[in-house]
């Protein structure tokens, strides 16, 4: 594989156009909703990244003070909770997580989860 496509870890920049990542190959890092698989997150990016995460029924809320989230679900059925109010979820329900938006996903899912500037792991802030 070319260093743009290394499953082992995130995309990184080649001097070209496009980053390009198998997600499903990406080692899981342990975060406050389970375990997420991050693309994109190489230091010179600070744009945008996509995880593939699959949620543990004991998410943690948490919020963030810079970045919004864009949570596609892809497989199970359980809840989001938003700022204390518990939402049904479904496979392709996609919740928009605003900055300051305390949230958690509640049940078994798997999900893709888009941070918006890139993922920042000092962005994540718990009551």
């Amino acid at each position: 594989m070319t260093p743009t496509t290394s499953p082992a870890q995130p995309a990184a920049a080649t001097g070209k156009n496009y980053l390009i990542t198998q997600l499903d190959e990406v080692e899981p890092t342990r975060c406050p909703c389970g375990h997420a698989r991050r693309g994109f997150a190489t230091p010179d990016n600070k744009v945008a990244t996509i995880h593939l995460v699959d949620i543990e029924t004991d998410a943690r809320v948490h919020y963030h003070k810079q970045m919004t989230e864009i949570y596609l679900v892809l497989e199970g059925e359980g809840f989001i909770e938003v700022d204390g109010e518990r939402l049904p979820v479904k496979p392709m329900t996609s919740v928009f997580i605003k900055p300051g938006c305390r949230h958690r996903a509640v049940g078994k899912l798997k999900i893709i989860n888009i941070p918006i500037p890139a993922f920042d792991p000092h962005d994540e802030w718990f009551d």
